[in-house]
């Protein structure tokens, strides 16, 4: 039986980019957990993808041993997390299952959103704060003025502040003792009725639902029935494990502890993330609060280029689904691309990340649609609907208003960059709450349409501050808006793939724009083709393709006029007849260049 006073669980939260799998990795090997052989930069980040990319996306666990200066042997279950905004949901539910967290801060770079918006969410959870400096070996580092910055901004005293250099490996045995100091054991009775909080799941092809549990009350032992309370299932546990830092099997898990529980699940839909086990025998009565449901937030349609390629692409969508409860998706048609799924993201990075794992990991080939938010159409009979695409919008006159998701979004910058964020976010329809100055940086935050963030405002941000600025954000509610949706058509048709929700203002310039750019895209017919941009039945930009022109007078020379009026009289007709029936054939490069109209 494990000595609860000697078990530490905790956290590494911080900006991306700032250090954490990094000051993981010097854990593992100050605790020295791995041998020489597995040791690896980033060890925790266990997909391709994270690697070069160098963010972490899955929170990941693993399980130390530690002989402290007093030459105490403690437990320390540490909880790597990701840092970008899209993906804060992972670290609300890994600060769920911890009594601390260590706070990394870059000594050069200072407190960044995502640090403010990350050490808020562990103040509110309750946890013991450890506060850490990292790349002071950098020639840039200003540490005893990030120190003071984490003071005035946190409130952290500045003399607690641990300086380290996580890729030196300077100062890493000093965070793991503060942690044995300052974070307190874990809570729980180990004679109360088993409760154990599920903070991560992930499919496993041999064994189905692998879940990451922290066991509050009581305990889990092998071979016992459990209940998942809230689905109400009855399962039996097939087998226990703990990362250290690779699964081991266990007979038991006890109050306390971090641990892997398989209970012959097929499928992730079988458990919820934020689900509490409790023994089947002595069930407990009450749930352990869990977390908020996350729901997406980006909405873009995926189709395959090739036809043939849609049974293969709903199948390792599904694969992605088992690993990923975030993403969802559902199957849809398209007039112009024909069969594929509307699916939802967390944010563009979600989204770029599914599309890149589709295509490498699958092999496939895809158009991914211009990403939409889910607007909230009231309807003049009192229906309200959510909607997520531009084709599922009711008839204007069925429309009493529309309201588009409100963000609240905290930028940190540079105090010289401030004049030109105030511009984007008042360029991007924002409304801003205030301002507020720490030493050299500047906190400004703005309420802004989702709409208006989604596609590339993180690219105009990062370009307007020098790359020095970054931004956290959190849903604040719907607000009604002047929204239409901008219909293209080409040669009278309208190309639902290519419609949009905007707002009134922007209409006009959005139209011409798509219309220009689909001019140069769409071939040379036998006769003129239209591409028109309208809201409703009011067209508001048009550019025409000039029809190619066969030279039906070459065969007369000489003779009387008439004549050649006659055969070009006979052309003009044939020519409309043509329209007529014509379909114009819209190439994949049309597409996928309007497509990325946004990022321009």
């Amino acid at each position: 039986m494990i000595d609860r006073s000697r078990i530490r669980n905790f956290c590494i939260i911080a900006h991306i980019d700032h250090g954490k799998s990094t000051l993981a990795d010097r854990m593992l090997d100050v605790t020295r957990s791995l041998s020489v052989r597995e040791r690896r930069a980033q060890f925790l980040d266990k997909m391709d993808i994270e690697r070069e990319r160098g963010i972490t996306i899955k929170a990941q666990t693993v399980r130390m041993t530690y002989r402290a200066a007093d030459g105490e042997d403690y437990i320390l279950n540490l909880i790597d997390t990701p840092g970008h905004v899209d993906f804060s949901y992972e670290v609300s539910r890994a600060l769920q299952a911890c009594e601390g967290a260590i706070l990394v801060v870059d000594a050069s770079q200072g407190i960044e959103a995502q640090t403010l918006a990350n050490a808020y969410l562990a103040i509110n959870a309750d946890l013991e704060i450890v506060p850490v400096l990292n790349k002071i070996d950098l020639p840039a580092a200003e540490p005893d003025r990030v120190a003071q910055e984490i003071e005035d901004v946190i409130g952290l005293p500045a003399e607690d502040i641990l300086p380290i250099s996580a890729k030196e490996g300077t100062g890493v045995a000093e965070v793991l003792e503060r942690v044995v100091q300052v974070v307190p054991p874990p809570r729980g009775d180990v004679t109360a009725p088993t409760r154990a909080l599920v903070f991560d799941a992930w499919f496993d092809p041999y064994v189905g639902a692998a879940m990451l549990v922290r066991v509050i009350d009581g305990s889990l032992t092998r071979g016992e029935d459990i209940i998942l309370m809230a689905e109400g299932t009855e399962q039996t546990i097939q087998e226990l494990d703990v990362i250290d830092p690779h699964p081991r099997k266990v007979e038991r898990l006890e109050a306390g502890e971090v641990g892997i529980v398989i209970a012959g699940l097929k499928t992730l839909e079988d458990v919820k993330i934020g689900e509490t086990i409790t023994s089947a025998a002595r069930p407990a009565t009450e749930m352990l609060p869990g977390f908020l449901e996350v729901k997406p937030m980006v909405f873009s349609g995926l189709y395959p280029v090739e036809a043939e390629d849609y049974e293969g692409l709903k199948l390792a969508l599904e694969k992605l689904r088992l690993n990923d409860s975030s993403f969802v998706w559902e199957p849809e048609t398209s007039a112009a691309l024909g069969f594929g799924f509307r699916c939802g993201f967390l944010g563009m990075l979600h989204c770029e990340i599914i599309q890149e794992r589709l295509e490498r990991e699958y092999g496939l080939n895809l158009i991914t649609t211009t990403p939409t938010v889910r607007y909230r159409v009231h309807l003049e009979d009192g229906e309200v609907r959510d909607i997520e695409s531009p084709a599922a919008l009711p008839a204007t006159q069925d429309t009493k208003k529309i309201e588009e998701p409100v963000i609240l979004a905290t930028i940190h910058v540079p105090s010289e960059y401030v004049g030109g964020v105030l511009q984007l976010c008042q360029d991007r329809r924002g409304i801003q709450r205030d301002m507020s100055v720490h030493g050299s940086r500047v906190q400004v935050r703005y309420e802004l349409p989702l709409s208006e963030v989604v596609l590339d405002f993180h690219d105009r941000l990062k370009t307007v501050t020098r790359g020095y600025g970054s931004m956290d954000y959190e849903l604040v509610g719907y607000r009604d808006g002047e929204l239409v949706k901008l219909d293209v058509m080409v040669n009278g048709d309208p190309v639902d793939a290519l419609s949009l929700i905007v707002h009134r203002e922007k209409a006009q310039a959005r139209g011409a724009e798509l219309t220009r750019k689909l001019k140069e895209f769409i071939p040379r017919q036998m006769y003129e083709v239209a591409i028109q941009a309208a809201i409703g039945t009011r067209v508001i930009a048009r550019t025409t393709v000039k029809a190619l022109r066969k030279n039906v007078t070459a065969k007369c020379y000489g003779g009387d006029i008439t004549r050649k009026r006659k055969l070009l009289e006979k052309q003009k007709k044939g020519k409309r007849r043509m329209k007529m029936v014509g379909s114009v054939e819209i190439p994949q490069e049309a597409f996928l260049a309007a497509l990325k109209l946004g990022d321009e």
